[in-house]
């Protein structure tokens, strides 16, 4: 099998988990296939300091990394892209690596330095989602979206944050290898499978706020309890001791979004979760979970995670059904 050559590049101030999470899925590969050589390149040899303070040695720096011949460029992370993207030769030479590569992709806030390289102009793009504003202030001419935890616009692939990195390289390897290399891969890592690009970023802790008060912790907590509940706003506001139109000005206020909606997003992440462990039939978990009808909870699916049920049952499914 011919070897694709996979160029890491990494700085001053790097995340190292969006480097050693991809190159163990590369490696991986490597050894299943014989299908990938890997290399790490800085901006100068020797030793890079992670954003830790911890330290990584590296053998060659771009002037010694002969651009020509690259499969795909791996643009890491970490707080130190900031100042990474503004050294014009590590910026010249993602340039040219870019320019003749089959691929190009970043980890996290690597996006930048891709960016500052020219790679992306009119991209459709995705980072940390706490990099967004920042990405689209100083790069108007990119498309930034920062629900996926990975996006693909033709040869540029870029990811969000950390151990996204590692779903992006197991797409590239299934896009590579195929399906069974990937799953094997994953397996050996005990990974999941590999999320869908279209997962979005935010879960339930993410996308809202704590509640401040104990009458609303209250409600929440029988929320996260019993999700399948009824958990109308009567209901809500009655466990809350509340009337119903204060009890909806309160918990927007406190938690960051309405009632229902709150309520909809811990629905779908226990759905997610008996889809990812179990057999039962999507209908079942629909009535489980309060949907209803299979056919509501596929809306409410392709509205919060960008996939039908059945994709992410596929692709989440455990591991040790495919051993």
């Amino acid at each position: 099998m011919e070897q694709r050559r996979i160029v890491f590049v990494i700085f001053e101030g790097f995340q190292p988990l969006d480097l050693f999470g991809p190159y163990e899925v590369f490696d991986h590969a490597h050894k299943l296939t014989g299908g990938y050589t890997c290399q790490i390149t800085a901006p100068q040899p020797g030793a890079v300091r992670f954003g830790s303070g911890l330290s990584a040695h590296v053998p060659h720096g771009v002037a010694d990394v002969d651009p020509e011949g690259i499969d795909t460029v791996v643009v890491a992370g970490g707080g130190g892209v900031d100042q990474a993207r503004h050294d014009p030769a590590l910026t010249r030479w993602i340039a040219e690596a870019g320019v003749s590569a089959r691929r190009v992709t970043s980890v996290c806030s690597g996006v930048f330095l891709l960016a500052a390289a020219g790679l992306l102009r009119g991209r459709r793009v995705t980072t940390h989602w706490a990099r967004e504003q920042q990405l689209v202030r100083e790069h108007p001419e990119l498309i930034v979206d920062c629900d996926p935890i990975f996006l693909r616009d033709g040869r540029v692939w870029t990811s969000a944050g950390v151990t996204a990195g590692m779903d992006l390289a197991l797409a590239l390897v299934e896009d590579d290898l195929g399906r069974e290399v990937a799953h094997a891969v994953a397996q050996e890592m005990v990974l999941f499978l590999r999320r869908p690009g279209s997962q979005s970023q935010f879960s339930v802790p993410l996308w809202s706020a704590q509640p401040a008060t104990d009458p609303l912790r209250a409600v929440v907590a029988a929320v996260h309890a019993d999700p399948g509940a009824r958990h109308g706003i009567t209901e809500l506001a009655s466990r809350a001791g509340l009337s119903p139109r204060h009890f909806q000005r309160r918990f927007t206020a406190e938690l960051g979004v309405p009632p229902a909606t709150y309520v909809e997003g811990v629905r779908i992440e226990a759905a997610k979760r008996a889809l990812a462990e179990s057999d039962h039939p999507i209908e079942t978990l629909a009535r489980r979970y309060g949907f209803g009808t299979a056919e509501t909870l596929r809306r409410a699916f392709h509205r919060h995670v960008g996939v039908a049920p059945s994709d992410y049952r596929d692709r989440f499914r455990s591991t040790r059904e495919h051993l």
